[in-house]
């Protein structure tokens, strides 16, 4: 029997985008299949796109925007699926997208995450002249930098090949139902106190703890309209500049261990040092970000406490992860390693 996959989006004033979307979606070769969104208030016709869908689709409407995170743990929490792909509306996926990515879901029991090529388009939704890609799965830098893989490269071949990565872009990222009850805590998969930004990026690192894995599929292709990247923050909303810059922080306090900061503190504290002086002398609208961090620091900690009591994984194999190359390990590598145990160290 197929294993069933229920795809969960969040709609914010998507009115542009959550019709192809959708679309893509029922044009799937995969089933069985179901859809569940949330929308976080939004004032632009989007719900009156979505209520031309209820029919096939489970749809929530929030009265306000409740952030990502949260939203998407509600969708989340709306399904029972063997697998959850959280989807942005502002991605199309090609219609055999899901079924390449369960290809890959029998491979390793730790694989809890998948992800597939997403390539760039346009606000148009048209392809690019020159193909160009926008997410191979997420790295982190030793300056606890973290980028997509691949991003803004050209779709030439590169990123072809099917390996392990450290995580997957929230844009189109497909979660085992067992990885995603293992990383919650009091019900909730993605933290939010991130609120929106980076919340991808903490998922990714708590499953990495505790020694779950992300497998990125090539052959799984799909087209995302990437509003905010690392050239435009000047364009972005202050508001989502001030959860970046928080997030940096929660991420950190969350998922970084002693021996991985003995490690790379030098590149990490003086990345730290350029974040708060911009905040200070460029953008200080984004100095309410550590006003923000010290109301949550309470919950951060017991949720990292609940992570460290259970991790399997040592700080020298997270070690390698934290390239200022895009890194990954190839699939017979770890193949070798299934069933193996991992030694605890420098918790």
């Amino acid at each position: 029997m197929s294993q069933s996959v229920c795809v969960t989006l969040v709609t914010f004033n998507a009115r542009r985008y959550i019709e192809p979307c959708l679309e893509s979606i029922l044009r799937q070769t995969y089933s069985p299949l179901e859809i569940v969104v949330v929308d976080n208030g939004s004032l632009d016709g989007t719900r009156g796109v979505l209520a031309g869908y209820e029919d096939i689709v489970r749809v929530t409407y929030n009265n306000s925007n409740i952030g990502f995170a949260a939203a998407q743990n509600q969708a989340i929490a709306r399904s029972s699926s063997d697998w959850v792909l959280v989807l942005n509306p502002d991605v199309v996926l090609a219609p055999d997208f899901i079924e390449h990515l369960m290809a890959g879901t029998s491979m390793d029991p730790r694989v809890g995450t998948i992800c597939g090529r997403l390539l760039s388009i346009g606000r148009d939704l048209k392809p690019l002249r020159k193909p160009l890609i926008d997410s191979a799965g997420l790295y982190f830098t030793p300056a606890m930098r973290h980028f997509d893989r691949g991003w803004h490269e050209p779709d030439d071949g590169r990123f072809r090949q099917m390996e392990y990565v450290f995580g997957a872009s929230a844009a189109a990222a497909l979660y085992r139902r067992e990885m995603i009850a293992d990383i919650s805590d009091g019900g909730h998969f993605f933290d939010p106190d991130f609120f929106a930004y980076r919340e991808d990026a903490d998922v990714s690192w708590r499953a990495q703890l505790l020694g779950w894995r992300c497998l990125y599929i090539p052959s799984a292709v799909g087209h995302h309209v990437r509003t905010v990247n690392p050239l435009n923050r000047h364009e972005v909303p202050a508001v989502l500049n001030m959860h970046s810059v928080k997030n940096r922080f929660l991420l950190r306090i969350k998922n970084m261990t002693s021996g991985l900061y003995r490690k790379f503190w030098a590149p990490t504290t003086g990345r730290d040092l350029l974040v708060l002086g911009g905040c200070l002398l460029r953008e200080p609208k984004s100095l309410p970000a550590f006003w923000r961090l010290a109301r949550c620091c309470h919950r951060s900690l017991k949720w990292r406490h609940n992570i460290m009591s259970r991790r399997q994984v040592s700080d020298e194999n997270l070690a390698h992860w934290f390239s200022s190359q895009p890194s990954a390990q190839p699939v017979d590598q770890v193949a070798l390693e299934v069933g193996a145990t991992v030694s605890l160290c420098n918790r």
